[in-house]
């Protein structure tokens, strides 16, 4: 039977394609570095394989969770898990045994597998279901299953099939499941390559959880450049500077909180050559750019949400701006930017939906749509619907657009500070609170207030060993911005945080509105 002449010009897009191809173009190529355990490329394709025969009888078409730290195991299970023709599910590693259990109930996991340092939690865990996943355990039992197995190498026929399915932090209420596609995954994987510029030289040190947005796809990306894995199952900030020196480490991702902890470290000192670093989540604050610029890292700042498989937007530089004084270098890279090469133009919109003026001034919600964008929310189709009103992606966060084109978070929807009918940014605030020395990380929201309605007030933790006071961050803040935009109050104290690391607002708000009917004044 001869095949349809249109199939040689289409080929369902699957990110798990990457390693076909490095195994036969780079397979002598060391893969992965995990401990004094190395795969090339080669191994690390059969390995997948075997991972997905030995899956493929037991999920019986149901996802598969893994809860792993940064290691091999979590790797190979970005390929053999969909080489088993079942959605990946990997599962927050900070997260309760409440959680956990939830999302291997909600996800339909047919099996866990599991690194052994969470045996404890997850007895407690599966004792919660009523019909607990198959349990596999990293080790001797994941090993012997490999060895088993026959190998196995399912491709989809629908490049938009289910690959994945992420769990959001859930700041507020459950974690919704938000589902990647074939496609979608391939895509970005390529715009990171891109951007990040990985090569087949390219040392990648894993300080961001491949559980986090699959690793934002660098677990694919990595792998399509035919560069090296290096896994880091626990942020050590002694243990990066070893690897970063040892392995000759190129490139890492992480959020700000990561970059602080590497660029103050005790070991840190300039390298032989510059290391790329990617970080979201919050701007880095132009302290940190300094330092890190200091050190031979160079940072591209990025946006994005779990629905965008990770970075759908970058700060992405332009050779005019070196010739700018650091102050505005830093404020440049402070910006969220444009979006990545896959995806749509990002819009910053109106309350009726309209396009807001490109005058840097003016704010509206981000919204996004593109090839990275989730299929939906798992067996949720109402919140899709919310979230997804028109087509565009709403975002939840605040910005303008600058007439270049370059989109700024001005702040999160719930995050505006409204003080005597003056608009505060919280997130600018946080920004020059962050540039005082002493200061590791910050978090600004409203507070009532009988005079101004609301105010700004600061909760701060200081660097190891750093002293500082509140009449020292009001007058710093002071000295940078407005005065009405300064702190009220600044409160020393250890910041609350989701499992992911984002900051919980929400929980400062509580305790800030307590006995409040409404937090709107």
């Amino acid at each position: 039977m001869t095949r349809d002449p249109g199939s040689l010009s289409f080929e369902p897009l699957t990110p798990t394609s990457y390693l076909d191809r490095a195994a036969a173009a780079h397979g002598d190529r060391v893969a992965v570095v995990d401990g004094r355990s190395r795969w090339t490329y080669a191994e690390l394709r059969d390995r997948c394989q075997r991972l997905a025969g030995g899956l493929a009888s037991l999920a019986g078409g149901r996802p598969v969770a893994v809860l792993a730290p940064n290691t091999h195991v979590s790797l190979e299970a970005h390929y053999g898990v969909p080489w088993a023709g079942v959605p990946l599910v990997a599962v927050n590693t900070r997260l309760s045994v409440g959680e956990v259990a939830y999302i291997l109930e909600h996800s339909k996991a047919s099996v866990l597998i599991q690194d052994p340092s969470f045996d404890a939690l997850v007895d407690e865990a599966l004792a919660r279901l009523d019909a607990p996943p198959h349990r596999i355990r990293a080790g001797r039992e994941y090993e012997d299953l490999l060895a088993a197995a026959e190998p196995l190498h399912l491709t989809p026929t629908d490049e938009r099939a289910l690959l994945s399915i992420n769990y959001t932090s859930g700041t507020t209420g459950r974690p919704k499941g938000v589902m990647y596609h074939h496609r979608g995954a391939f895509l970005q994987a390529v715009a990171m390559v891109g951007h990040t510029g990985l090569t087949p030289s390219s040392v990648h040190l894993w300080t961001l959880p491949m559980f986090h947005c699959n690793g934002w796809t660098f677990p694919w990306a990595v792998t399509a450049a035919a560069g090296t894995h290096v896994c880091l199952p626990k942020v050590n900030p002694a243990e990066i500077w070893r690897l970063l020196r040892e392995e000759g480490v190129t490139h890492l991702n992480g959020a700000p909180t990561v970059l602080s902890m590497i660029a103050y470290a005790q070991e840190a000192a300039p390298l032989d050559r510059t290391v790329r670093i990617a970080t979201g989540g919050a701007p880095p604050s132009p302290a940190i750019l300094r330092r890190t610029a200091e050190l031979g890292f160079e940072v591209t700042h990025l946006y994005g949400l779990t629905e965008t498989y990770g970075p759908a937007m970058l700060c992405d530089w332009r050779p005019e701006w070196n010739d700018r004084d650091a102050a505005a270098q830093a404020r440049l890279k402070a910006r969220q930017g444009v979006g990545n090469m896959i995806s749509c133009v990002p819009r910053v919109i109106a309350d009726d939906g309209t396009d807001v003026p490109a005058d840097g001034v003016t704010t509206g919600q981000i919204a996004l749509r593109g090839n990275n964008l989730m299929l939906g929310y798992l067996d949720d189709p109402e919140a899709t619907l919310a979230a997804v009103p028109d087509g565009w992606f709403r975002t939840g966060d605040i910005g303008i657009l600058h007439p270049d084109g370059y989109v700024e978070l001005r702040d999160r929807s719930k995050d505006v500070i409204v003080s005597g009918g003056e608009n505060i940014a919280s997130v600018e605030v946080e920004q020059a609170i962050m540039e005082h020395p002493a200061v590791l990380e910050a978090a600004v929201i409203a507070v009532p207030d009988e005079r101004w309605g609301e105010v700004p007030a600061a909760y701060v933790s200081l660097r190891e060993g750093a002293t500082a006071t509140e009449a020292e961050i009001v007058e710093h803040v002071r000295g940078r911005l407005a005065r009405f935009k300064a702190p009220k109050t600044v409160t020393f104290t250890e910041l609350p945080k989701t499992s992911t690391g984002k900051i919980q607002k929400f929980v400062l708000r509580d305790k800030a509105w307590a006995g409040s009917e409404s937090r709107i004044r």
